[in-house]
């Protein structure tokens, strides 16, 4: 397993790191492919009884067989058919009192497995009085674009850590982001797409086993500070209700205010609130839409598919099995040969 500790405080080094875990797994051509591609996967859930075709499932999103096909696996990592096999399984093995869905059945058994989806680890630092009172005076806040498979996204990390991660809304503006930048007016800003493409990079596109320590450093009341750090325990090992966060900080009776303090995190996905549900299993709200919150969900389904295949050995082809059954028959007989 390996390990690379990203830190956004050298540009270089988090650029390296992150091209030397990268795996091949594409964001889609136009930033809103995602959705319909979440729609699919939602779609392959519901109907996982019926077994449902190609054709079946490319023509809720519109397209053709071969160009969903062909998006399905650049997105997802994996193909429709693997989607489907991994599903039927999870339904199969569900017990009769189960009241998730499909989809989140499969998605707290990657969250938390053997082949855990996420080797992420992510630590939060407060910012501290003074820091907040200064405004960011003296300090250097380096902010970028980059894309990722939900669409582009707004990272601006400060030698302390990312501090804002947000995606592309339909009207083209990132939600928090003009809050953000008045909070820390008298910080230094510098312009840096090349950090925050390596910090995505890192995050979305890291190889299996791929072990990454990313640093949050975030401003917010005591309480909110509590959610959010009850969510990236809670979060990182399954999905949550707001119920179930509220017991987890000994505020039972402030689901409510618990549900506020989720919506107000300026870094999504690394503080997993997409992962919170309501307790009969709807998705709820999300801050940046509730298509962007189907498909991370969704996404994180198909990476774990393609996690746990990548994971398995490979099968030995026949030909080899034979020469391996020969060879082991007449010990001197000749090794096959390998191509």
């Amino acid at each position: 397993m390996r390990d690379s500790t990203i830190r956004v405080a050298a540009p270089g080094r988090v650029g390296m790191l992150a091209r030397m875990n990268a795996v091949t797994v594409k964001p889609p051509d136009t930033a809103r492919d995602f959705a319909r591609i979440a729609r699919a996967i939602e779609y392959v859930a519901a109907h996982v009884q019926e077994q449902p075709t190609l054709a079946d499932i490319a023509a809720v999103t519109g397209w053709s067989e071969y160009h969903f096909a062909r998006v399905f696996r650049r997105w997802a990592g994996i193909s429709p058919k693997q989607l489907l096999q991994h599903l039927s399984l999870v339904a199969a093995k569900r017990t009769l009192d189960d009241q998730r869905s499909v989809l989140q059945a499969a998605l707290d058994a990657g969250l938390s497995g053997p082949g855990r989806l996420h080797d992420l680890f992510v630590t939060l630092e407060a910012v501290t009085p003074g820091e907040y009172k200064s405004r960011g005076h003296g300090m250097t806040l380096r902010h970028g674009t980059a894309s990722t498979p939900f669409g582009p996204a707004r990272i601006a990390a400060t030698e302390r850590g990312i501090a804002f991660l947000a995606f592309e809304g339909a009207d083209g503006e990132y939600d928090g982001w003009d809050a953000f930048r008045h909070t820390w007016r008298e910080a230094r800003w510098e312009p840096d797409d090349a950090m925050a493409g390596d910090v995505a990079t890192s995050v979305w596109q890291a190889a299996p086993g791929a072990v990454r320590n990313l640093t949050l450093w975030l401003h917010g009341s005591n309480f909110q500070l509590q959610v959010w750090q009850a969510l990236l325990a809670a979060g990182a090992e399954a999905t949550v209700t707001y119920a179930e966060l509220a017991r987890r900080i000994g505020r039972a009776s402030a689901c409510r205010a618990v549900g506020t303090a989720v919506g107000s995190n300026s870094v999504a996905w690394l503080i997993p609130c997409h992962h919170v549900l309501r307790a009969n299993g709807a998705l709820g709200g999300y801050r940046w839409g509730i298509e962007r919150k189907r498909a991370m969900l969704a996404w994180e389904v198909a990476r774990s598919v393609a996690l746990r295949d990548a994971s398995r050995p490979l099968p030995a082809s026949p030909s080899r099995a034979s020469a391996a059954t020969r060879s082991a028959s007449n010990p001197g007989a000749s090794p096959a040969f390998r191509g």
